[in-house]
């Protein structure tokens, strides 16, 4: 009863919060990060710079602005996802590159502020790429036109302002150069995890058809003695444990395989794949460890609907959102998964919810993140950035939303492509 109160209390509040999640906690982290350094070092800055190391050029209307900015990136949690969306773009224009470059032309390319918008382009590129270009070149065109405004326009022009302009590109595109460096490895690390896995899996097929030989051949000299004694009847009952955990390997070996394929293979959506027939598949597929586990997963279809995709990735997304389920409630000792099959919505999309442990609120910004996992030693951290991968190669999303000791909702949200919508029971 407490599992269905959680569920409809969970299902009565989702709609508010899926609009806070629209495109994940990344805005919200990135909001949050320029908000503090923006509160912290303008004040700090402005009195280093004019009284302990003076500059020619100063503005406290400018640093309280600066503050100011700051101020609204810490505020930016309460204000909404998509607050902190078009946020983090105006922000970053502002106190990176805009600041950084209008200070540099009016102290006339002063040493202290040449390193300091050396520092903040380093920053910038930590950002998307594309972020970090438009608003490089927005805040460094606002700079220079507010300065010439401010008559220092023939300043623009001059060495000490001009010989920073290599200086940044060279910068820019040793970072960007950095950046993709760094996702080749990933790529490399994920290919090498992939036959890794692959390789495990396929050593252990011996020795558990190996097991399973024995235990048949054992239970057959079992079923030939009398069954007057007790120790034969135990015998067959652990001989009949020990074939269920086999196959229980066996299924897994499968898993994995499908996922280390996965991690290798191209992700283009190639076939229309149905939703509610690839759930029934998984819940088949899915070595449940006992009829009471299975029991806990049930299925709700409010209209079935079809998406452009593959279909055995969408199996191996879904296996790894019920393996993630079913471990919470094993960690939890409570819960129930529940999966719907959502597409009379305008964009169809997919629920999976448990009432487990759920995540904490400071950890879901990181549970798409490749190799991240929690607890450390829970799974390699590669399921859910693998998800997140598969689905945006299909125009699709997912997104959580959690509440601490009480439930977590997977929501994976389809493009409409007017598809016939079926309904089910």
């Amino acid at each position: 009863m407490r599992d269905d109160r959680i569920e409809r209390k969970a299902g009565g509040i989702i709609a508010a919060q899926l609009r806070r999640h629209r495109s994940g906690e990344r805005a919200a982290v990135q909001a949050l990060v320029l908000g503090w350094l923006a509160l912290i070092l303008h004040p700090l800055s402005f009195v280093l710079f004019t009284w302990v190391f003076p500059q020619p050029y100063e503005s406290a209307t400018l640093r309280a602005l600066g503050t100011a900015v700051g101020a609204a990136g810490i505020a930016s949690e309460r204000m909404g996802q998509r607050y902190c969306e078009w946020y983090v773009p105006l922000a970053a224009t502002f106190l990176l590159p805009f600041f950084g470059t209008y200070m540099l032309i009016m102290n006339g390319g002063a040493g202290a502020w040449a390193q300091w918008l050396l520092v903040a382009m380093v920053a910038l590129c930590h950002f998307p790429t594309r972020l970090a270009l438009r608003a490089y070149a927005t805040g460094t065109l606002l700079a220079c036109a507010c300065a010439i405004l401010h008559g220092r326009g023939a300043t623009i022009m001059t060495q000490p302002i001009l010989q920073q302009v290599p200086v940044h590109w060279a910068v820019i595109a040793l970072l960007c150069a950095a950046r993709f460096s760094r996702t080749a490895l990933e790529q490399d690390k994920l290919a090498g995890m992939g036959e890794g896995l692959g390789a495990v899996a396929h050593e252990m097929r011996t020795p558990l058809a190996s097991m399973d030989a024995n235990v048949r051949g054992l239970t057959r000299m079992l079923q030939a003695e009398p069954t007057g004694s007790t120790a034969p009847e135990e015998i067959r009952q652990a001989m009949t444990r020990i074939q269920y955990e086999v196959r229980h390997m066996n299924h897994l070996i499968d898993l994995f395989l499908l996922s280390a394929n996965a991690v290798r293979r191209r992700l283009d959506p190639t076939e229309s794949v149905s939703m509610a027939e690839a759930v029934q598949a998984v819940l088949r597929r899915y070595p449940f460890t006992s009829p009471a586990q299975r029991d806990a997963v049930a299925v709700e279809v409010r209209g079935n609907f079809s998406f452009a995709g593959q279909y055995e990735l969408t199996v191996v997304v879904l296996l790894n959102l019920l393996r993630n389920a079913l471990k919470a409630i094993h960690r939890a000792g409570k819960g129930r998964v529940r999966i719907v099959v959502d597409g009379r919505r305008k964009a169809p999309r997919l629920l999976f919810i448990d009432t487990a442990c759920g995540i904490a609120a400071r950890r879901q910004p990181f549970i798409f993140q490749r190799f991240y996992a929690y607890p450390a030693h829970n799974g390699t951290g590669v399921g859910l950035a693998l998800c997140r991968q598969i689905l945006h190669a299909w125009k699709a999303d997912i997104r959580c939303v959690s509440r601490e000791n009480g439930y977590a909702i997977f929501v994976l949200e389809f493009p409409n492509r007017h598809a016939n919508v079926t309904s089910g029971d």
